[in-house]
């Protein structure tokens, strides 16, 4: 165990402006999913979502949101994805999980305001969030 990693545990922290962004790109959409991609920081555990980017070629429907990862540039900026459940579940599906990319996964619940928001790791574990 020469490379023995610290654990540190996870903060994700949301911009409100992008809360903000996010919020109202679901409500376009609904009643569809809505998907989107985040892009911020991540050091020692913090995480930190200050901008998001429309997926290329992106596909939504009632009960499904996607897109083809391997359309996007190569940019260590990309932490996640976000993406809506219209249905009012937050929690992640087998689907949500085998799809996942990147740090974080945040699912969004109708009918999407502040408190509505939730985040997961790759292994459906809570991660705690916060917006500033």
């Amino acid at each position: 165990m020469l490379f023995k990693k610290k654990k540190y545990e996870r903060l994700v922290s949301l911009k409100k402006d992008v809360v903000n962004s996010i919020s109202t790109y679901c409500q376009i959409k609904h009643p569809n999913e809505s998907i989107l991609i985040l892009k911020g920081t991540s050091k020692k555990g913090k995480i930190l979502i200050d901008s998001l980017v429309i997926p290329p070629f992106s596909h939504t429907g009632p009960t499904f949101a996607g897109f083809p990862q391997s359309f996007l540039p190569f940019d260590m900026s990309y932490l996640g994805i976000v993406h809506s459940h219209p249905s009012g579940s937050a929690e992640p599906s087998l689907t949500d999980l085998h799809n996942f990319f990147g740090l974080v996964s945040l699912i969004v619940q109708f009918p999407y305001d502040d408190e509505d928001f939730f985040a997961w790791d790759s292994q459906g574990n809570s991660i705690k969030l916060e917006i500033v």
